[in-house]
């Protein structure tokens, strides 16, 4: 099932760079306990615009997922996002 969850995030597009937020880095950690799944995950930036409505669509992409029915975000900014975790096609098309 966790490989469905990772698909399902990996359509989760950040409009400001236009990459998946796999891709850029932004996940920490995957958990899935029977139907319950928890994301850890970060933000670009503390001040993220989008913050409100990536979360969203971050849960109802997993919440697409059959034999998934609850999902919690653990937003956290420890450690920092940088363009490091992010990855090499991300990275070279970012100039990096």
């Amino acid at each position: 099932m966790k490989k469905q969850v990772i698909n399902a995030i990996s359509n989760v597009i950040d409009p400001e760079v236009g990459f998946d937020i796999l891709a850029l880095g932004l996940i920490y950690d995957i958990q899935i306990d029977n139907s319950y799944c928890k994301i850890t995950m970060t933000l670009s930036t503390k001040s993220c615009p989008m913050h409100d409505l990536l979360i969203t669509w971050v849960k109802d992409s997993i919440l697409s997922v059959d034999g998934i029915d609850s999902v919690d975000i653990d937003l956290v900014f420890e450690p920092a996002w940088s363009i490091e975790m992010a990855s090499d096609e991300v990275k070279s098309a970012l100039s990096f």
